[in-house]
């Protein structure tokens, strides 16, 4: 087998050497622009895991690599005065330049040709006489510009400014330092990469960057910008040291294929991770492992290892966008900005961290504990939470799910037993599904409503279940189906995908129908309902006064947002004169389509609803338009629910693929939101809140088994059981 490599960097290097050690018939070939020793950049950092894979592909050149690490296992966040520790991650660097003359040596000693300071001719050429052509030629890969129609890349400019520095200062551990300048946020990566240098990564969100006064200077090709540096280590109090050393912008990198033909991308070529999660050294000599073991079948190399790569892609997106957003998390106590940050990318969690080091969490438990009020025994999670004197005994909320099971709008046995459930399995709130507040306003001929007598005393009958069986609170979620019921309406024509075009409201229609949910909102009270939440998200009838995707009106209710805002604030303020309790508000924080509602919308909507009465907003996204593209995922809508919080100063009950009491405790220690919306996994298991104290070992107030279902506790717990009481 001929090969030829495109790129003597890590990656291609590393690939050639494991290439030619697992068949030294194999005829390799690696060409590199740059001389032996011309070396870009400091020290590249690796985890304990992707050391593991190293070890088992080529113990030799482990060996030269485990000589010359630099080893922690602490990760350090400065941040306004003090220095908070979480312990037992397991890091180890190298420099660059050692880590390049390990691999120049071990490809030596097997018998691959490098090719140094000599440009590789076109993969196309080479294509034609090797059996394989590995592009490893980087970010800025020329084979993969020269096929973009096979390669389908797609290159995401990010808004951060950054640049790679290193200093004499060693750290011990990999270390976070957050600056707050006079122009704004400065964050630095750092970590130790030898006996005397350690990395120092600046990175500055692009508008700190232009009130700072830096620039782009016009610099010949391997000089680094020296006005910036001298500022950077005035800002931040480090000697530090170049190496074509200017401002970037990080580019992530994604292609719709890593192969064409017998071409096939490797490393930065083929994508990237942003730098906070790790280094891109890092997953080109993961790729070559991968591809090395694939052979002779490339197809299996990307096969195998694209859900890897964008996995911690994903975790990388996060993490990014985390940084870019660093503001609004600054202001947070250290003890919170410290936990919010090292959870960023999803992929650390709570429970993970608590594994690592329990001494860390027990003590943001402890912080959180303070910082609520209350006895520091609980978990986060399970921290009371008081709204206009209703408490609510943790923060677990049963999120609104439609049975569609009501007759004439009577809500019967199947509301009974749903609500209940959730309620008996320890939730510190359940919410009904969407309830109508007129029978106009039904989704479905089975929604249940709040419109008549009968209705309230069949309410009455579930929430005087729930207070006497269980510590929960219930609350009622109203809304008015608009475009989205069998008779529909809205501020425009406009409909719903394939639905009926909606007749369009006139201001008198908007007078009775505020007037149904301020009548609904009496009768929740009557109901006995503890909280009251209005919808006005998903595309029904509020949602879709306040997007411009429907909301084409040119009256005092139409165009910009705060003519947009004015009905669903009418409707506040209506339902307020009726209701004294807590009020929450569903919104939609984006409509996934263009020139719909945007996230900063949303912001001066929750900032609205909140001066108008609303407690809690309620964050979740999409359904406004069928032709919406939602980026769905894991805890996919958490980020809108922290931003809101953070940049409208309201309180926020964070929805959407949260599944795990991990990623819920996360969210709530971390300051992403005040509450957490568990809908689905509530429908698989209605006692998620309790087997969630289970998990984390809680027994105690928020987390309290129901009489009935006492016995139950001891199993979930593994503690011996006391014989069953036998009927």
């Amino acid at each position: 087998m001929k090969v030829a490599v495109i790129g003597g960097g890590p990656g291609g290097l590393y690939f050639a050497a494991l290439a030619k050690e697992r068949d030294p018939a194999r005829r390799i070939t690696v060409w590199e622009r740059n001389a032996a020793d011309d070396t870009f950049g400091f020290g590249v950092v690796f985890s304990d895991d992707t050391l593991d894979g190293i070890a088992r592909a080529d113990p030799a050149v482990f060996a030269a690599m485990e000589a010359e690490f630099a080893r922690w296992s602490d990760i350090d966040i400065h941040y306004r005065g003090t220095v908070q520790t979480s312990g037992g991650h397991g890091f180890a660097a190298i420099s660059r330049k050692r880590l390049l003359e390990i691999l120049q040596k071990r490809c030596a000693d097997l018998g691959v040709e490098v090719r140094h300071g000599t440009t590789a001719p076109p993969a196309a050429d080479l294509a034609t006489h090797h059996d394989l052509v590995v592009a490893a030629d980087g970010v800025n890969s020329a084979t993969r510009a020269a096929h973009a129609d096979v390669f389908r890349p797609a290159l995401d400019v990010r808004r951060c400014r950054y640049m790679w520095l290193a200093t004499d200062h060693v750290f011990d551990a990999f270390t976070f330092l957050i600056a707050e300048t006079d122009f704004g946020p400065v964050q630095v990566h750092a970590y130790p990469y030898s006996a005397d240098r350690s990395t120092f990564i600046v990175e500055v969100p692009e508008d700190t960057w232009r009130r700072a006064g830096f620039a782009d200077p016009d610099l010949p090709p391997g000089a680094s910008d020296e006005d910036s540096v001298a500022r950077c280590a005035d800002l931040l109090g480090y000697r530090l040291f170049t190496n074509n050393s200017r401002w970037l912008r990080f580019t992530t990198v994604r292609n719709g294929t890593w192969r064409h033909g017998n071409v096939v991308l490797l490393g930065d070529a083929a994508h990237t991770a942003h730098f906070s999660i790790g280094s891109g050294t890092k997953l080109a000599m993961e790729d070559a492992v991968a591809l090395a073991d694939a052979l002779p079948d490339p197809d299996r190399y990307e096969r195998e290892r694209r859900p890897v790569v964008e996995s911690t892609q994903r975790a990388a997106q996060a993490s990014l966008e985390w940084f870019e957003r660093i503001g609004q998390s600054i202001g947070q106590e250290p003890e919170q900005f410290a936990f919010n940050l090292l959870t960023r990318s999803r992929r650390v969690t709570y429970d993970n961290l608590r594994r690592r080091d329990p001494a860390y969490t027990a003590a943001a438990d402890a912080w959180f504990a303070r910082h609520c009020g209350g006895p520091d025994t609980r978990p986060p999670l399970f921290q009371p939470l008081r709204l206009r004197g209703v408490e609510l005994a943790n923060r677990v909320v049963a999120a609104p799910i439609a049975t569609d099971s009501a007759t004439d709008g009577v809500p019967g046995d199947a509301e009974l037993l749903h609500l209940t459930g959730k309620a008996l399995g320890g939730a510190g709130l359940v919410l009904t599904g969407m309830t109508a507040v007129s029978p106009h306003g039904r989704t479905t001929p089975s929604c249940p409503g709040l419109h008549t007598d009968a209705q309230v005393r069949a309410w009455r009958r579930i929430t005087d279940a729930v207070h006497t069986h269980t510590d929960a609170r219930i609350g009622v979620q109203l809304n008015h189906s608009g475009r989205r019921g069998p008779t529909p309406v809205g501020p425009s024509p406009v409909p719903y995908g394939s639905l009926p075009v909606p007749r369009e409201l006139t201001p008198d229609d908007l007078d009775v129908i505020a007037d149904q949910f301020a009548q609904a909102a009496r009768r929740a009270a009557e109901a006995g309902f503890d909280v009251l939440e209005v919808q006005a998200g998903h595309g029904f009838l509020l949602s879709t006064f306040l997007s411009p995707l429907t909301n084409h009106r040119t009256d005092a209710f139409g165009g910009p947002l705060t003519r947009r805002l004015r009905f669903p604030l009418a409707v506040l303020d209506t339902v307020r004169t009726h209701w004294h309790g807590p009020l929450l508000a569903r919104i939609s924080a984006t409509d996934w389509a263009p020139g719909g509602t945007t996230l900063e919308d949303a912001v001066e909507i929750a900032r609205a609803f909140a001066e108008h009465g609303v407690d809690v907003v309620d964050v979740s996204s999409g359904e406004v338009v069928p032709e919406q593209q939602p980026a769905y995922g894991r805890s996919f809508q958490t980020p809108f629910a922290e931003r809101i919080r953070a940049e409208a100063g309201v309180p926020t009950l964070a929805v959407g693929a949260i599944s795990t009491w991990d990623d819920a405790a996360s969210i709530i220690l971390a300051g992403r939101a005040d509450l957490v919306g568990i809908g689905r996994a509530h429908v698989h298991d209605p006692a998620w809140t309790l087997h969630a104290a289970a998990a984390l070992g809680y027994t105690g107030p928020g987390a309290r088994w129901p009489r009935v279902y006492a016995a139950g506790e001891t199993v979930v717990r593994h503690e011996p059981e006391r014989p069953a009481r036998r009927a």
